[in-house]
């Protein structure tokens, strides 16, 4: 598909419009309900009596979060084409028994709030693609990493009850695995090529690998047997966003010709330190966006365009303090090489 440089689409971009970059581009963030974004995606005092605070303890440090009512997400897809769900990682949208649990209704909350256009990526719950799982202040074997029964059962098929049709895509994220624990590349690939062989069919699927080791052919040739994007993740211990894409052949794996770019943290930047830099997520923080990230995410959205393929980014305030103004940067790159 061609680009065309638009005049009122820079407008846009810098009243926080994103929604009509391109057809195939579609840009959002990780959650969404952020009391730092009023004034920027929320309107002021709009929400006045319905703000809750939380207490969110990272790495022995106490940071209050205010949170805005389901509802915001009205707002919210009126800048933004996609949203990613992340609270899904934590705890199945079923329990064994079959019972829904608080992810169920929280989704399905979410659900009577969205449009007909608007789109939702979630995460897999970690008990499927975790091999281990922090339990007690300890990470312990999981021993139920890649049962197809409770993907299938506790998440998979009560996500398609309450998604379809905004469900745009699932994210299997993996862990980093330190060298003296982690498994071949080959061992892994197997393993998934016999998960995903056993799950349903879906073009929707897409797979974070966090330990640069495992970003090698037997992987990304399972990937592509299956249909099963390879999300390109800014995040702390993996290469550049490009030289991800280099490593798979820079091809777009998935079968539904999607792709997935998370903007986590900076690079070589520990989790809890994001985090504490960039809270209260209201404003950029001086020194913490990098440059190379926006300019290659640019450059991604441009080759996915060129191709034909869809591509969400997806922007996470710990990326640089404040989704939408990192949104914004993007999107001003992305049309300036439309320009050229």
């Amino acid at each position: 598909m061609t680009m065309t440089p638009d005049t009122k689409k820079v407008l846009s971009s810098e009243h926080f419009q994103f929604r009509d970059l391109h057809p195939n581009v579609r840009i959002g963030t990780a959650s969404d309900r952020y009391v730092g974004w009023v004034g920027q995606i929320y309107s002021p005092k709009r929400y006045t009596g319905q703000i809750n605070s939380r207490v969110k303890r990272v790495k022995g440090k106490s940071f209050v979060e205010e949170v805005l009512p389901v509802q915001s997400v009205v707002e919210y897809f009126q800048h933004f084409g996609t949203l990613e769900l992340d609270f899904t990682f934590y705890r199945p949208l079923r329990g064994k028994d079959g019972q829904p649990t608080r992810n169920f209704h929280l989704l399905r909350a979410y659900r009577q709030y969205l449009g007909r256009d608007d789109r939702i990526i979630v995460k897999v719950p970690q008990i499927v693609f975790s091999k281990k799982l922090r339990r007690g202040g300890k990470f312990l074997s999981n021993d139920q990493y890649l049962d197809p029964a409770i993907f299938l059962n506790q998440f998979y098929e009560p996500a398609l009850e309450l998604l379809e049709p905004w469900l745009d895509g699932l994210i299997f994220e993996q862990e980093y695995q330190r060298k003296e624990e982690r498994s071949s590349p080959q061992t892994q690939a197997e393993e998934l090529d016999v998960f995903f062989g056993q799950i349903p069919k879906d073009t929707r699927y897409h797979v974070e690998l966090r330990t640069e080791t495992l970003l090698t052919a037997p992987l990304f040739d399972v990937f592509e047997t299956h249909g099963v994007g390879q999300v390109l993740s800014h995040w702390t211990w993996l290469p550049p966003l490009l030289r991800q894409f280099g490593l798979s052949g820079k091809r777009f794996l998935n079968g539904g010709k999607r792709c997935i770019i998370r903007l986590m943290t900076p690079r070589n930047m520990r989790y809890e330190d994001a985090y504490a830099k960039a809270h209260p997520f209201n404003e950029m923080v001086n020194g913490m966006l990098h440059p190379q990230m926006v300019t290659e995410t640019a450059d991604l959205m441009k080759i996915a365009v060129q191709e034909d393929v869809g591509i969400n980014v997806i922007v996470n305030n710990r990326s640089g303090g404040n989704a939408p103004l990192i949104a914004q940067q993007i999107a001003t790159r992305f049309l300036s090489l439309a320009a050229s």
